[in-house]
This record gives structure tokens, C-alpha cells and sequence, in this order.
């Protein structure tokens, strides 16, 4: 029976690493949203060098607070009229700092899910019959990753 018990350990140390690209990738999951009109979007991400997401301390260029890189997940919100998707200017964009986040084990592969809380994801009062989002995640070596999109939502 301890016999068992040891392969069974030998065998688990011995799994392969994953193996993911350094730059982070990113795919659509979900987006939900709840009857009090919030929404809850879940992206996947992989990072083969697991430097993705940002720490508090993470202030000085490039991810000081006026520098381009001070959010690591941008997303762009378009709306789809007559025209076709089109890009509104928001006055507040949708930009996140992600958390740095730790890989676990020998490897520094990350694989995981980012859940963002969406209070408002559409714009009121807008003539918009649903509406997509793009998002892109930075890693700290400032490799982005592939742009990825949701289906277009309708509006409520």
C-alpha cells in the first residue's frame, strides 16, 4: 500500500511543465450579467515567463500613473449602429491594473482567470443595439498580448 502511495508522489513530481509563450495570451470566457444591470466579464490568460500583472510598489515608468503602461488591461468599448461597430471617446476608459500574480512550483508558467466587476459596461442613453468589448493584457516586460473580444451584448 506505501508502495502505491510513493509512486503515485514519484510520478505527480514528474509531470511535465506547461509550456506557454512569454508573451501572455488571453481568450474569452464569459460575461454575465446580473438582474441589477452589473456585469461580471472572465478572461483565461497563459504567460510562459509568469511576469504578468502588477504589484502596488509598480510606480515608476512604465507604470507610473501618467504613463501608458499604468494599466495592464485595457479594453476597448465599441457600439454597433447602422454604421457598424463603431469606437465612442469614454471619458473614463476601461483600464485595470491586474495583480501581479505568483507562479506555483519549479515552473514560471502562469495559467489562470482574471474576473473584472463591471458596474457600468454600456453607455446610457445611447441608441446602441448591443455593444463588444476588446481587451489586451500587458506583462511587465511590456509583451502584449493577442486582442480578444466578446460577442456582441445586447444593450438592456
Amino acid at each position: 500500500m506505501w508502495a502505491l502511495a510513493a509512486g503515485i508522489l514519484t510520478m505527480a513530481g514528474c509531470l511535465p511543465h506547461p509550456v506557454f509563450p512569454d508573451e501572455p495570451t488571453i481568450a474569452f470566457v464569459s460575461f454575465d450579467v446580473a438582474p441589477a444591470g452589473d456585469a461580471t466579464l472572465v478572461l483565461a490568460f497563459t504567460d510562459g515567463d509568469g511576469n504578468v500583472g502588477l504589484s502596488q510598489s509598480d510606480t515608476l515608468p512604465p507604470f507610473c500613473s501618467s504613463c501608458e503602461h499604468h494599466f495592464n488591461l485595457v479594453g476597448t468599448y465599441q457600439e454597433w449602429t447602422s454604421e457598424g461597430w463603431v469606437t465612442p471617446t469614454l471619458l473614463v476608459p476601461y483600464s485595470y491594473r491586474v495583480p501581479q500574480a505568483q507562479p506555483t512550483g519549479s515552473s514560471p508558467a502562469l495559467d489562470g482567470e482574471i474576473t473584472l466587476a463591471l458596474n457600468t459596461w454600456y453607455l446610457a442613453g445611447s441608441n446602441a443595439d448591443s455593444v463588444r468589448f476588446g481587451w489586451v493584457l500587458w506583462d511587465r516586460d511590456l509583451n502584449s498580448s493577442n486582442q480578444v473580444w466578446t460577442p456582441g451584448l445586447a444593450t438592456p
